[in-house]
């Protein structure tokens, strides 16, 4: 199975366009929002997740360029772990695409169809295929999810959906063995996290924040529960339960805040996160599993 990183950074990217904070005003690479494609065979490919950036993204990666044919596409479907927009907007800049099937837990199909029609706008284009997402194969993938937020995005809060709203996926490949996990949105360590990654090659962790109150300082953000609201478990928190798991699987983090210190691979954080055992994977990283 390959996989490539196509964004690393969490909405907004980084640096982040209306943001002045010391992080945003560094030298630090630049990385765009968080999206991922895997495929068995390098010539099919699915998304993890579609962020605003998926344009840029594509045209920045050869394998998933438009071809042989005038209006061929390598793109098959796209897996959504919520229906958040740094999440979905892509699905709007990939309207153009025939046929292609859209995977997300029931609560963000339905927000994606009542509250954010986007749906429906696409519907007008093309007509794709809208599925719960559940256990299924795609191109011999075994793939696999886990509930792991009731976090509902600011568009849908008024929806009385029961949820899961937001899941993480599990793809193992049965050819080589290799297995990948993708959990970008950690509200807290979920029930079952540990049997779900375990054994895996790869695990792309939530990366969000740093420290538990990172944003406030970072902004000057007068709402001390801002960042907490947000739902993203930092990796002060998260990096503890990383090292417990000494053993063959790899762990990344990916879905970077621009007031994260992580960004910056001359800091201490970043320093110490490497230090750690765990990654932090740019824009562009491959992975053969």
């Amino acid at each position: 199975m390959k996989v490539i990183l196509l964004g690393t950074a969490a909405g907004g990217g980084f640096p982040q366009w209306n943001c002045a904070c010391r992080h945003c005003g560094s030298t630090a690479p630049a990385r765009t929002q968080d999206s991922v494609a895997f495929s068995a065979d390098g010539r099919a490919w699915h998304l993890l997740n579609a962020s605003p950036d998926i344009r840029a993204q594509i045209l920045a990666t050869p394998a998933l360029r438009a071809g042989p044919g005038p209006r061929d596409t390598p793109l098959r479907s796209v897996l959504l772990t919520d229906a958040e927009l740094d999440h979905t907007l892509g699905l709007l800049m990939l309207r153009e695409a025939d046929g292609l099937t859209v995977h997300a837990p029931e609560a963000a199909l339905h927000a994606l169809t009542e509250h954010f029609p986007a749906r429906t706008i696409i519907e007008d284009y093309h007509s794709w295929n809208w599925c719960p997402a559940t256990e299924t194969t795609l191109d011999g993938l075994q793939v696999s999810t886990l509930p792991v937020s009731g976090k509902q995005p600011k568009y849908a809060r008024k929806s009385t959906h029961p949820g899961p709203w937001v899941i993480a996926y599990r793809i193992h490949d049965p050819a080589t063995g290799g297995t990948l996990v993708y959990a970008p949105c950690l509200r807290a360590w979920p029930p079952g996290f540990d049997a779900f990654t375990q054994d895996a090659t790869l695990v792309l962790l939530d990366g969000t924040f740093h420290s538990p109150t990172e944003f406030t300082h970072a902004t000057e953000h007068p709402d001390q529960a801002a960042q907490h609201a947000m739902g993203h478990l930092p990796m002060t928190a998260t990096l503890p339960a990383i090292t417990k798991q000494r053993g063959p699987t790899r762990w990344a983090y990916t879905h970077l805040n621009n007031t994260n210190p992580a960004v910056d691979p001359a800091g201490p954080e970043h320093t110490a996160i490497l230090d750690a055992g765990a990654e932090l994977p740019g824009d562009g990283t491959e992975f053969l599993l």
